[in-house]
């Protein structure tokens, strides 16, 4: 089971560290390259750098919300 976890984490880890370049890239480095350069090709418009985790944040918060109340629906007919 150890290295079931250990394989998962690395995983989630090379994800998110993947995500992270590509995100930095587009964000800080893309702006600086001459439109017509072929790396343009493989990034979104810039417009989606704040849309996207703007929305993601925003679902985020909802299913912590729904979470908590959830927990604390369950808590109170437990008590009950």
């Amino acid at each position: 089971m150890e290295l079931a976890d250990r394989a998962v984490g690395f995983l989630l880890s090379l994800i998110s560290l993947s995500i992270f370049t590509y995100y930095t890239f587009w964000v800080i480095i893309l702006p600086f390259v001459e439109s017509d350069n072929f790396i343009h090709n493989y990034f979104l418009p810039q417009e989606y750098a704040i849309l996207i985790p703007v929305c993601a944040g925003v679902v985020l918060l909802c299913f912590l919300c729904m979470f908590i109340g959830f927990v604390m629906l369950k808590f109170k007919k437990k008590k009950a």
